[in-house]
């Protein structure tokens, strides 16, 4: 502690233990050792993840409130509120342990012991989760404090034994997992297993000492090999020999007897791991050893480019090394390694001294902002926020009108959680309450929220805008599946009008004119009436098929000029990358107005560089120097773009605001609008919108379809005068 905390916080700590000793005092474990031992021993483990003063300190305390009659107010008074809301966070989750430990039948049984066991461990979990949504630290010590109970679990007697490490493989070696504590999961995971199935874990310990020398000797001469050849490309890296824990081992023995293979077909008995300076040399190191030895083929993983949910980032790749034995090599930079092995409690030790890659530069931003909280020694308030917003970005947890915690999908809405509770429920929702207060049902619910649905006394179904993504009503798969399933349900035939209604609409927005055939032939169908019914039933999602139609490649005629109407049509930048060729002058045509998404062709001018069309340009057909048409793809950068659109509709008041409104609301400029009367009480609308491409096109079409007296929009093409050639 002291090599990495101020002279006056470590102060604090011995006083801390100081106490703790002192209440504790004439304890004993069952085990026959002072009680003290306990609570330092979780302290130390916590020392060792180099956290912080306050965390170090509840450690110390966290079983005085429990054990020896100490006040959270006495605590927190003696030792400051962070600290008593640390011991009084974790006192909670210990009473969820207890009634965990106590069955019917048994002595010391009571009322709550009627509560089945799957029941009490998930509600022990989720109680678990809440607190890690308030303090990440208040886990953090549940976890050290469960890693040593169970270093010293042979003091119990046989049967507790196994319901202990049954509860810490179901609960806590999972929530290690989900923290990226991978140094606690092992052990958790190899100390519940060597319980729970003793045998096998000393079947598969002999194995492995049977086999020490020669795994040994194997690793150390291949080790070398690689660094060899690692410094022969003048690359930096550390080679060693990368550990396989029991439990790992069983479970992978499990699945391989499923398949008909034997241990010996277990690929990453043998396992380097390979420690670069940074992300660019990750990918020449994989190279390296590709070159070095014959990869098998499927077993190559990219956990940089799509790193998993806890954070962890490396290279798996699986090779055919010395004498032919699969050989499993982990390359990551020091940093992935520092999180793959300490997760969360990483950010407290690991300081970056060097420039790295920028993805993951801004995928450990919240990293950077625990360092700098540690070392300004200001409060824990931030701290506690971006870890709390990195942990759950992928959970939400909601309460139920009764008090019931609900777990979600972060981004979901009421729809959602009706379906979480019930099918039917969802099918009945008719609105929601969150909060007391009545809320669309697209709203999006934040932890700790109280949701209530409203349902109507029959099943009236679900809405088909529930399956358009652009309107946000459902987001989760489950939800989604259910909806989708009540459409399947329904009449063939309405589900084929409600499909052809989706598709004529998808073919105005994108000022499309096919034929079935072509249809098909996109949408991978053999048969229309099947294509529309999937359409109208959710089994293929509008944005799906919008992708594909744009990919058709054929187009209307140009739409006839539009009189005194001169709009904009050029954005600042293209966002379009010439092929084969470096930074070269690329400006969008006029004639057909491409957006991102479109297929595009270039084509060379003799000034102004390089003009890229839509792929089915009218200007292009009659093109009689096919040399200067070259390839061109969309670039990386997110540009604006012009888009025409029509939209006619009965005339109104308010008509004009309702449709800027919904347009701002998407934040999308209007460069100009014209409004054209017509004499049976209808008015045409055109104007152009600076578009980010045809993913927010669709969105802003659905918005703009719902608004009221609107009866068509789709997307136009302006014939100037300067489109006649095709270097325009």
């Amino acid at each position: 502690m002291v090599q990495y905390l101020p002279p006056e916080q470590t102060a604090q700590i011995e006083r801390a233990y100081s106490y703790a000793d002192l209440c504790h005092q004439g304890q004993t474990r069952k085990s026959g050792e002072p009680y003290i031992v306990h609570p330092l021993q979780t302290a130390l483990f916590l020392a060792d993840l180099r956290l912080d003063s306050d965390t170090i300190m509840a450690a110390l305390l966290h079983d005085v409130a429990e054990d020896c009659g100490i006040s959270i107010k006495e605590l927190s008074d003696r030792f400051g509120p962070e600290v008593g809301k640390l011991v009084d966070g974790v006192t909670k989750l210990t009473r969820m342990d207890e009634r965990l430990l106590v069955r019917p039948g048994k002595p010391g049984g009571g009322a709550v012991a009627a509560e089945p066991a799957h029941q009490l461990q998930a509600e022990s979990l989720r109680k678990m989760l809440v607190a890690m949504a308030q303090d990440i630290r208040v886990v953090l010590i549940k976890l050290a404090d469960r890693l040593h109970n169970m270093q010293t679990l042979d003091a119990l007697a046989p049967e507790k034994r196994k319901r202990i490490a049954q509860e810490t493989l179901d609960i806590y070696a999972p929530l290690a997992h989900r923290l990226g504590i991978w140094e606690i999961k092992w052990r958790l995971e190899d100390l519940s297993f060597r319980h729970l199935d003793e045998a096998q874990y000393r079947e598969i310990s002999r194995m492995l000492a049977s086999r020490r020398v020669e795994r040994e000797a194997y690793i150390t001469q291949v080790s070398a090999r690689l660094k060899e050849e690692l410094d022969k490309f003048h690359l930096q890296a550390d080679v060693t020999g990368r550990p396989k824990s029991i439990y790992s081992i069983a479970r992978k023995m499990k699945k391989y007897a499923t398949q008909g293979k034997e241990l010996r077909d277990i690929y990453d008995l043998f396992a380097l791991r390979v420690l670069v300076d940074n992300l660019g040399d990750c990918y020449k190191a994989l190279g390296i050893v590709h070159q070095l030895w014959r990869p098998i083929p499927g077993q190559f993983d990219d956990y940089i480019a799509t790193p998993k949910e806890n954070l962890y980032q490396a290279l798996h790749t699986t090779v055919y090394a010395e004498a032919g034995k699969p050989l499993e090599v982990q390359i990551k930079t020091t940093v992935m390694h520092q999180v793959a092995e300490y997760g969360v409690a990483a950010h407290w030790s690991y300081k970056e001294g060097r420039a790295g890659d920028q993805h993951f530069e801004q995928k450990m931003t919240w990293l950077r902002q625990l360092l700098d909280w540690q070392r300004e020694a200001v409060g824990t308030d931030e701290f506690i926020e971006s870890v709390k917003q990195d942990i759950f970005k992928d959970q939400v947890f909601v309460y139920t009108p009764k008090g019931h915690i609900v777990e979600l999908t972060n981004g979901s809405t009421p729809v959602d959680f009706a379906y979480k509770i019930h099918t039917e429920l969802g099918n009945r929702c008719s609105g929601a309450k969150v909060n007391g207060r009545l809320v669309a049902l697209n709203t999006t619910l934040k932890n700790g929220d109280t949701v209530e649905i409203l349902a109507s006394k029959v099943e009236r179904g679900p809405s088909p805008d529930w399956l358009n993504p652009d309107l946000g009503y459902v987001t989760s798969a489950g939800a989604l599946q259910r909806v989708r399933q009540w459409f399947n349900r329904q009449a063939r035939g309405a589900n084929i009008q409600r499909g052809r209604d989706i598709l004529r609409r998808e073919l105005r927005r994108l000022s499309l004119i096919l034929e079935d055939r072509e249809i098909l032939k996109l949408v991978r169908y053999d048969n229309m009436d099947e294509f529309l019914a999937n359409l109208g039933s959710g089994g293929i999602t509008e944005s799906q098929v919008a992708q594909r139609l744009a990919e058709a490649g054929h187009g209307p005629e140009p739409a006839p000029m539009l009189p005194k109407l001169a709009l904009p049509l050029s954005s600042p930048q293209s966002g379009v990358s010439v092929l084969g060729v470096g930074d070269l002058l690329t400006r969008m045509a006029r004639c057909c107005n491409p957006i991102p998404g479109d297929p595009i062709v270039g084509f060379v001018t003799r000034a102004r560089g390089v003009t890229v069309h839509k792929r089915d340009c009218p200007s292009l057909k009659n093109e009689d120097e096919p040399e200067r048409m070259v390839q061109v793809a969309w670039g990386e950068t997110q540009e604006l773009y012009p888009v025409r659109v029509r939209m006619k509709s009965y005339d109104r008041v308010g008509l004009l605001q309702d449709i800027t409104s919904r347009i701002s609301g998407e934040r999308v400029n209007i460069s100009s609008f014209v409004t054209t009367e017509q004499e049976d009480g209808t008015v045409t609308i055109e104007f152009t919108l600076h578009t980010t491409g045809l993913d927010q096109v669709g969105k802003l079409f659905a918005k703009l379809e719902g608004v009221k007296g609107v009866t068509s929009v789709t997307r136009t093409r302006v014939n100037t005068p300067a489109a006649a050639g095709a270097g325009n």
